[in-house]
């Protein structure tokens, strides 16, 4: 049996991992010492631990005997530390390199890298950057301490506002409780929204990228390869919507969640929605002409997103977008092409896969979709999702010049229609590319945008607890990096449903929901997590939010719900969405 070595005459107390093994230490050692002492058994380097059910740093001491589960950073948990930490490493490197610039770290760009920008000069040349990179590796040769510490709020701001940091000092005007917890590192304190790594020693896996001529990539390890550095994936449009987003909040003069807050609490709530539905509509009537101007050749537009992207809403507000150009559209369901229960693929865990793609009966998808577009009456399907059975749908003749919208998550996959032909689809990926973030250095994800709003929608229309809705959501992510985001180049439009106060109004929804979450389970720690990011918000209510808005798909109140676009085909021709 492993044992850590006491250092001191304290009591010893027992620390029992999940595989059975039992060591023995020094009570009030931390609990990294205990995990360092088995690391090889561990199939990636530990981040963190929950320490008897609650998320803690390597630094935590241990005075109770305890059950502990390392997390490393094949985890989600693992991996956020290992990010945040390696922010606050590139932060104290820029401010030694350059300490009369400054550093924002902007957005994910998928494949293990967040794209970064200087101001009060120039872009970074290929020499600078390299500059940068080994005064980062110099001070992880170093392995210096990344050391804690909570002070009183007031000292907080006063300490931001001495070093010019305006985003940090608007975001702390807001905050409710009266302390906040700093971090140190080679003199440097700064705050960082979550836990970090106890030095940078752990911080061994990353590189500096230059990107887009405007910018660098600071790249890291995916969860998959924990300790590997993948190829970039060039990604034009995806950088492209970000920017635009960028210069969207830029024109709303709300560059982070500070400034939101403000404006929220000095009433400038109804104009900030009023602005940001009127960019969704300014997109949809941009993508709208795009498919008009090619409504000689288009005969199907396929919508494809991530769970909880606003797709449906979507694909509605366009179908109506689109009769402004004479175009009538036809609304079909990938979900209604499933497979029957017992033909659906399964997962390692031998769990029914229903983001796979051969879930969908691809081939009947196709003839259908071929059927249709040559003017035949054609007998769909619809999926039974209670049984798990196809049954027998509503037969549907299109009348001429009618598109077709077809929405699923494998719409931009070459694979889902392989045969078709190209120049007949034109492809709209839809997802919440949210750049609305705390301040220079902490982003809010896009997931915790989509995972919110699901948690709310799920809550009021189907039933499911948060709980529920949290213990499912690795395995949506699981499909999404597997059948979406690789192929989300492919489109010919994005369209970002981000809004920029959607988390004002969601969050006197969803945080009764997370407190439901019982204390002891694993869901309360992506509770408490989603939990401590809402605290950064001050809450809206959501009355003057339209009801054709892409939230409201969420929060209920859609005038669009039940709505069907057709036009001149007989009313048992139309099709209904089967949800």
């Amino acid at each position: 049996m492993p044992t850590i070595r006491p250092t001191s005459p304290d009591p010893e107390v027992n620390v029992y991992l999940p595989d059975g093994l039992i060591l023995r230490g020094p009570r009030g050692a931390a609990v990294g010492d205990f995990l360092q002492a088995v690391a090889q058994r561990f199939p990636a380097p530990v981040m963190g631990a929950i320490v008897n059910h609650s998320l803690q740093e390597l630094t935590a001491a241990v005075n109770l005997e305890a059950r502990v589960e390392p997390v490393t950073m094949q985890d989600e948990d693992g991996a956020r530390i290992y990010r945040r930490s390696l922010v606050f490493l590139l932060a104290v490197a820029f401010q030694r390199v350059f300490p009369q610039a400054r550093l924002t770290v902007d957005y994910s760009v998928g494949a293990g890298g967040y794209f970064c920008t200087v101001q009060g000069r120039p872009p970074l040349r290929a020499d600078e950057l390299a500059r940068l990179e080994a005064e980062m590796r110099s001070l992880v040769a170093a392995d210096l301490p990344i050391r804690r510490a909570e002070v009183p709020l007031r000292q907080a701001i006063e300490h931001f506002r001495a070093a010019g940091m305006d985003d940090k000092v608007r975001l702390l005007r807001y905050r409710r409780k009266s302390y906040l917890t700093l971090y140190e590192l080679d003199g440097q304190r700064d705050y960082h929204y979550g836990y970090m790594v106890p030095s940078t020693g752990y911080l061994r896996w990353f590189a500096l990228e230059p990107a887009d001529g405007e910018g660098f990539l600071l790249r890291f390890p995916e969860r998959h390869a924990p300790t590997t550095i993948q190829a970039t994936r060039p990604a034009p449009k995806l950088l492209g919507t970000f920017r635009q987003y960028g210069d969207w909040l830029r024109r709303l003069g709300i560059h982070y969640v500070g400034a939101l807050n403000e404006d929220i609490t000095h009433g400038r709530l109804p104009e900030i929605i009023l602005v940001a539905e009127a960019l969704h509509q300014q997109q949809l009537a941009a993508i709208a002409q795009a498919i008009a101007r090619r409504r000689d050749q288009v005969r199907v537009v396929l919508v494809a997103g991530p769970s909880s992207a606003g797709k449906t809403t979507f694909a509605k507000r366009l179908a109506v977008q689109l009769l402004t150009h004479g175009i009538s559209s036809f609304s079909l369901e990938m979900d209604n092409y499933f497979v029957d229960r017992d033909k659906t693929p399964k997962d390692a865990q031998g769990r029914y896969d229903f983001e796979h793609i051969d879930a969908l009966q691809r081939h009947r998808l196709a003839r259908d979709l071929q059927r249709l577009i040559a003017g035949e009456t054609v007998h769909l399907p619809r999926y039974d999702f209670p049984t798990g059975r196809s049954l027998p749908g509503r037969r549907v003749r299109l009348q001429p010049g009618q598109m077709i919208i077809l929405e699923g998550l494998h719409g931009l996959n070459p694979d889902l229609l392989p045969d078709f032909p190209a120049e007949q689809a034109f492809r709209v990926y839809v997802s919440a590319f949210t750049q609305l973030n705390l301040d220079r250095y902490n982003r809010v994800s896009t997931t915790d945008t989509r995972l919110l709003r699901r948690i709310v929608r799920d809550a009021r229309e189907r039933g499911y607890t948060a709980q529920q809705t949290i213990a499912h959501w690795e395995m949506v992510r699981r499909g999404e990096r597997r059948w979406i985001f690789p192929f989300q180049e492919q489109a010919d439009r994005m369209f970002n449903s981000a809004l920029v106060y959607e988390l004002s109004v969601l969050k006197p929804k969803v945080e009764p929901l997370l407190l439901q979450i019982p204390p002891r389970s694993r869901e309360r720690i992506e509770a408490k997590r989603l939990l401590s990011l809402l605290e950064w918000f001050v809450a809206a209510p959501d009355r003057w939010v339209p009801d054709n808005s892409i939230l409201r798909e969420f929060i209920g109140g859609s005038i669009l719900r039940d709505f069907t676009v057709w036009q001149g085909a007989p009313p048992e021709a139309a099709c209904p969405s089967p949800r």
